[in-house]
Order: structure tokens, then sequence, then C-alpha cells
């Protein structure tokens, strides 16, 4: 054993666990643990210009690659409360961060110390586990606890609040005899497996609906496997979106109130059974349940007990890491083949196939200023399938969903349920961290962009280069579309006439903040793409930049200031406010009824 300080223990912890970077803000109250990194000098520390910036970073680093935890470290209150949104975003979707917060001296706990705020009490509201050592002796064994909890059953994020005393303790530890804790995931039994493909062969129109938790439990390749074992179609949730490829024959759309294509909504209502995987049955796929679930029986596996039953109660429910329970069904369904019990499903899969084919929406607009559809045309030509996508929220998000398209998992990085703007910026650049070769394209409205917009300026100092395209509308886009609910258009214009835009320079009047001049402020490089013919050479533009300098570049696209995208309020009743792409004659007659169905108010974000 070696007498170290607590801090210095916690270091050597996080290492063990396979801990290479951190992203966090110093301060006094976590300077102890600051100068452990600097002194154990195995973890790379980006240094962020929010703590909640830095919170989205560790996001974004973990959802970036299966095994991955994320860290965020910052000082005492301000820098924790900071870190509530990362924490529920994390939380709400299942990832495992590391939040780790300075604190005042014990003794000063309770007494208004400056900067001083019970982050273990305000965090447990958000965080899978939330702690603040009190003991020195506990803070090898506190982290080795956290790892545990964020890796076991459903993933989630921790916070470790260390008051400032208990790191500068002495202790004893031997970072030799450390050992991480076994990760429990709970798995279906045999008996279960058997009944599910029993339910799942007896129908006639079946879907598989795999949710986040398949890309979580790093299952994609089962997933596929299944699917076409049994020749049954898949739609991927928005959190599954990659988990089979969007050019496989049997990835049959996306369903839902916004983040949904036409063919998938019409799949989904013309089955009979769905088995799902990893999902949590989220109010914007579902719509209400009665029209969602009429007519269909449902099989749902999940790797949390209490999400079974929590939105509507399935047929049959399975607790199960999502992994384990498709291997099982793989090996039932392989011996029913063999046995000759398996059923084929060639026409039903060939129907959907059908629909995939068939109910599109158009995208190739000439306009100028920009349709955004025509900019995800644009992205799907001049991006290739290793494109890895990072967007959060609003109405950039719900086009990019339903025209973009995306072959692999953990290529489409997402905060589905919280959705807080500012997210997208730091996410992708905590994903770049992750992987200096990966091809990252960030997707934001100008809202979302310019709520954490700073953090660009950590792209440019750690040169961490990605394509940031911003839609830009000047408007609250999503807000005001679901304002048209209420008769209004209130306080959701972003729109000014700029005093240092000029005239005679590439500019919009009318347009607000200038996001090309804002991001050369900060130390990156900025084009903005006004027409459809520009965007080809912007592309390669791009590129280039980012090639020479190693910076985030921002393309700017010029949008027409109002947009309505596709969306309802219900699976059955989503109104299409642009032209349909009709490629068969016998949907004809429904474009023009689907462009005149009234749109209720939705919530929004």
């Amino acid at each position: 054993m070696a007498k170290m300080k607590a801090v210095e223990a916690a270091v050597l912890v996080l290492a063990r666990e396979g801990i290479s970077v951190a992203f966090g803000v110093p301060g006094a109250a976590i300077n102890p643990l600051y100068a452990a990194l600097r002194k154990v000098g195995s973890i790379r520390h980006i240094l962020a210009r929010h703590v909640e910036g830095a919170s989205h970073m560790a996001d974004g680093y973990t959802r970036a690659r299966p095994g991955n935890i994320g860290v965020c470290i910052g000082t005492s209150g301000p820098a924790g409360t900071d870190m509530i949104t990362g924490l529920y975003t994390a939380a709400a979707d299942s990832v495992p961060i590391l939040c780790i917060t300075g604190q005042a001296p014990r003794a000063k706990l309770h007494k208004e110390d400056f900067q001083a705020v019970d982050i273990e009490a305000t965090a447990k509201t958000v965080a899978k586990w939330a702690v603040c050592v009190r003991e020195p002796a506990l803070v090898p064994t506190v982290f080795q606890q956290a790892f545990h909890v964020m890796r076991s059953g459903r993933p989630g994020p921790v916070l470790i609040d260390l008051p400032i005393d208990v790191q500068m303790a002495e202790i004893e530890f031997d970072i030799d005899l450390y050992e991480p804790l076994p990760v429990y995931q709970p798995t279906a039994s045999r008996k279960q497996a058997e009944r599910a493909l029993a339910m799942l062969n007896a129908s006639e129109r079946p879907l598989i609906v795999a949710g986040g938790g398949v890309i979580n439990a790093d299952a994609s390749a089962l997933l596929v496997a299944f699917a076409e074992l049994t020749g049954i179609p898949v739609i991927p949730t928005l959190m599954g979106w990659g988990s089979i490829p969007d050019d496989h024959d049997l990835m049959a759309g996306m369903v839902g109130l916004q983040t949904a294509h036409r063919y998938g909504n019409a799949t989904f209502l013309e089955s009979d059974f769905v088995l799902g995987i990893g999902n949590r049955w989220a109010n914007r796929h579902t719509g209400s349940i009665e029209v969602y679930t009429k007519g269909r029986k449902f099989v749902h596996v999940d790797i949390e007990p209490t999400q079974i039953g929590r939105v509507f109660g399935p047929d049959l429910g399975i607790v199960s890491d999502a992994k384990a329970a498709l291997a099982l069904f793989i090996d039932v369904a392989r011996e029913m083949k063999a046995a000759g019990t398996l059923r084929t499903r060639d026409a039903w899969a060939a129907s959907c196939l059908h629909r995939k084919e068939t109910m599109l929406r158009r995208s190739d607009f000439d306009n100028v200023p920009l349709k955004p559809q025509r900019v995800y045309a644009e992205m799907n030509g001049n991006l290739d399938h290793d494109t890895c996508y990072v967007s959060t929220i609003g109405l950039s998000q719900i086009g990019a969903a339903q025209f973009l398209h995306v072959y692999k998992p953990r290529h489409w990085i997402n905060c589905g349920q919280a959705g807080p703007l500012g997210w997208t910026l730091p996410a992708a650049l905590g994903v770049r961290a992750d992987d200096p070769h990966k091809k990252i394209v960030a997707l934001s409205g100008d809202y979302d962009f310019q709520f954490l917009i700073e953090e660009l300026a950590v792209g440019a100092q750690h040169k961490l280069p990605y394509l940031h395209i911003v839609v830009n509308n000047a408007y609250l886009g999503l807000i005001r579309q679901a304002q048209r609910g209420f008769q209004m258009d209130f306080e959701v214009s972003l729109a000014f006439e700029n005093i240092n835009a000029k005239p005679d320079g590439d500019s919009v009047p009318g347009y607000g903040v200038d996001h090309v001049a804002v991001a050369e402020g900060l130390g990156c490089k900025a084009i903005r793409v006004k027409r459809p013919s520009e965007f080809k050479a912007a592309f390669a533009q791009a590129q280039k930049l980012m090639d020479e300098f190693q910076v985030p570049v921002v393309m700017e696209c010029i949008l027409e200031r109002v947009t309505n995208i596709a969306m309802g309020s219900e699976i059955n009743n989503v109104q299409e406010f642009e032209e349909i792409l009709c490629l068969d004659p016998e949907l004809a007659k429904k474009n023009e009824a689907e462009k005149t169905k009234k749109l209720e108010p939705l919530g929004t974000h």
C-alpha cells in the first residue's frame, strides 16, 4: 500500500477504468483534482468555455463508441448546477457520464459558504446516483461503485461531489490491487424467447421496433441478423436509427408524429404484431396509445424492469439486455427454421419495401432563399455513408430525420428525450475527441447554434475539426409552427437588422446574427450558402478548410423564413405541407387529402 492524496487515488481509478479524456473547467474547489490529473498525466483534459458545454461534450464522447464513459469536471456551486442539464440529458437517453464537482470543506457544508450548494441533493433527481464523499478513505471505492452503477442495467450518469479537504487528505491505496466491479445485465430466459417467437410466428404482419437500447448494447449486428433470419421488417426509433442501414430492404422507416417517414407510419398502421427491443414507447413515436396499439399485439424487451408496462401493458414483457435477448431469439429462430416451423414473410416484406420506394417527400426545390428540404438532399448527395450526424432539437432535427440517411450505429447521435438547445455543438466536439478520423457533421438551427456558440473556441484551441451545418431561418422554427395552433406568431423571431452588416458584403439583410463573423471571431472557419448551385463547391471548400486548419468549419445555409415541416397529432394524421413525390398511381388520390388535414397544437421543446 502507498500513501497518497485521496484525489490522486481517484485519478488512478479513472485511468484504470479506461478514462483517457476529460472535459471541464478548473476552479478553487476542484484544483486538487486538476493537480492530480497533471501529476498522473495519462488523462487528456479539454477546457470548455461553459460547464454545461463540458457535460454535453462528455455526453457526445460516451455516445461515440461502445464502452466509452465521458467525464465532466467542475468546481463547486455554479459548476455543479450548470451540469444538471447535462445529467438530465444523459439520464433521459440512458447515457453513462461521470460528473465530478469540487465542494467546500466538510466543516463549511450547510453553512452557506461561498459557492457551496447541496449538489448531491440537487442532482439526485436527474442522476442515476449522486453522492458527496465525506470520508477520504471512501474516495477510491466510491469511484469504483460509480463505474459499476453507470454500466449496470440501464446505463446512466453519476455525480460525485468532493469536499476540498477530502480531496487533499492522505489515504493508503494500491492501484495494482484494483479491479473494476463486475457489470450486471439482466438476461431473457429460454422460455421467454420461445414464447416471444411463438407469438411472432403466429402473426401475419409483424414488425420489429428497435430502440436506443439496441445501440447501447452494441447489438445492431444481431438485430440485422435476426431480421434477415425471420424476414421481418425493422422500424428503428429516433434513438435506434442506424441499428439497421437505411438502404437495407428490411429497414421499413421511422414512425412518429415528427421524426418519421410517410412509409414508416403507413407500414406500422398495416402491422398486427410489434416486437419492441430496447425502446421506451416515447410519445412522439407513438402518438396516442389508442391509435398506436389498436389491432396489434406487443412484446416489449427492455433492460429496465420499470419500463415494462410504464406506457402501456404489453402482451409479453421481457426484462433483458438487448444483446442477450437477440442472441436467444436467433437461437430459437434457427431451431424453428431447421424444424420447418418458421414462417416466411416475403409478401409482407415486399409490401413494406414498396411503400418505402414510393411514399416519399419532395426535396428537389430550387427556391432562393433555400428550402430546408434541399439542404438535406444536398447533404445526402455530398456526404458519404460513413458520415456521423450530431443533432438535437427543432425543425432542423425533424427535417433531418425525415430526409437524411444513416447507415451505421452511432452515426446518428441525438439527444432524444430531453432535447436541450445548445447540445449539438459541444456534443460534436465530444464525438471528435473520441476519434480524430471520424467524418462528423453537426446540424443545428440558428437558435440551437447560438446557445453554446462559445464552445467553437474549444474546437479551435484543441484542434477538433468537424463540419457544422447551420440552417438559418432567423426563427424559433418549431415553436413558431406549434404556435399555429394558437393562431399566433409571438416572440419567436430572431430577425433584426444587424448594424454591422456590410452592404457590399456577404451578410444577409434582416437575418440578425452574422454566424460567419462570430465563428471566425472564435477562431474557426465559416462559409455561407444562399443558392442550391453553391452547395457542391461549399462542401469541397469545407473539407479543404478542415484539412488545412484542423478547426471546426461552419456552413451557414440561408433558408426561407417560414417552412412548415410535416408533422401531426397522430401517426395516422400527419399533415404534409409540401409536395409529395407520388411514384405509385394508387397513392395519388391520397396526397391532396393529406395536405388539407388540420394541424392540431403540439408540445414543442
